[in-house]
């Protein structure tokens, strides 16, 4: 009883203190993304004639774009993979696709604190990067085409609205977003305002429409997974020994930062929920490095990510990316424990 009773806790805590002023203008957001930004326009770096400095740019940012989880990225690998990209940009695409999360960046900074936020979004992209140019060095003969470039994609529709004025948009409902999650109402009304002006003047009904559709489909597809997440997480504080926590995942030493690293890539975890799991765990006694160290390897792998990776680029390569990854994170975890 004592254990339903703390997942139940758990709920009610973020229901009550997370949801509005967070979690639902992050939603519109990503909506927004979703419709407004034009995923082929992101894409096209992939293409044959694309510099290298473009491919691994626009790959380390592309889960802002897609938000997506370490199974729902497969596919798209697997396209760009058969399409030709080069191996270095595919793997970089590969893990950034989960970890640059517009809606889990976010939630991590509320939950977990600025800086945790601030350093998953941070070493995310530099960990992509040097993960794809390591790829690439140890596996130089891996070309997607004959001519060595990244895939081919097809080319954006043209954008019949000027670029200033979809950053404006954004820029509000993250004004929105910031102002929200400080409970500074007055200032969120009024960009709730300048908002709704900007949609009546800028927007044509059936975009406002697909917008709030694609909001709503996004709602719909995590939020009952990341509340039963966030009631397991309380359920979890219950059961686990905070000394247990302590001995195995508290502090900052190399097997602390290491048991982080190998659990977060061999556990499944559904957009958003690794971040009440480890809210929990902290609160139990993990320390802030093995933290990130788990926020770095967790979302962008887990045992069923791995074993369909295999099967696309060969069980040789795929142990050397996991190898790279969990290394990385808990070197990451290490170093970011020793700076805070």
């Amino acid at each position: 009883m004592y254990i339903l009773k703390s997942g139940v806790q758990a709920l009610v805590d973020y229901l009550s203190g997370h949801v509005l002023s967070c979690l639902l203008p992050a939603f519109f957001i990503a909506g927004g993304i979703a419709v407004f930004v034009s995923q082929a326009g992101i894409m096209k770096y992939f293409g044959a004639e694309a510099k290298k400095v473009w491919a691994y740019s626009v790959a380390s940012v592309s889960g802002a774009i897609l938000a997506v989880c370490s199974c729902t990225i497969l596919p798209l690998f697997a396209g760009i993979n058969k399409r030709g990209a080069g191996l270095g940009p595919a793997i970089t695409f590969l893990y950034a696709g989960p970890a640059i999360n517009v809606l889990a960046i976010v939630y991590t900074a509320r939950l977990l604190g600025f800086d945790l936020g601030l350093a998953r979004a941070v070493f995310a992209i530099g960990f992509s990067v040097v993960i794809g140019l390591i790829m690439t060095l140890l596996f130089p003969q891996v070309r997607g085409n004959p001519g060595g470039g990244v895939a081919t994609v097809a080319a954006p529709v043209e954008e019949h609205r000027p670029l200033w004025r979809t950053a404006v948009f954004f820029a509000v409902m993250l004004g929105i977003l910031i102002t929200g999650a400080a409970k500074l109402w007055i200032p969120a009304f009024i960009l709730l305002t300048v908002l709704l002006v900007i949609l009546r003047h800028w927007y044509r009904g059936e975009e406002i429409k697909e917008w709030l559709g694609e909001t709503w489909w996004l709602t719909k597809r995590i939020v009952p997974v990341l509340l039963a997440g966030v009631f397991v997480a309380g359920m979890m504080k219950a059961l686990l020994p905070s000394e247990v926590v302590g001995a195995w995942l508290g502090g900052n030493s190399i097997r602390s930062n290491f048991t982080a690293s190998i659990f977060g890539a061999l556990m499944y975890f559904s957009t958003l929920t690794e971040v009440p799991i480890i809210k929990a765990l902290t609160e139990l006694g993990m320390g802030k490095g093995p933290a990130l160290a788990l926020l770095l390897a967790g979302p962008s792998l887990s045992l069923p990510n791995m074993i369909v990776i295999g099967r696309i680029i060969g069980l040789k390569k795929t142990g050397v990316y996991v190898f790279l990854v969990v290394l990385f994170a808990t070197f990451i975890g290490i170093m970011f424990g020793w700076m805070i």
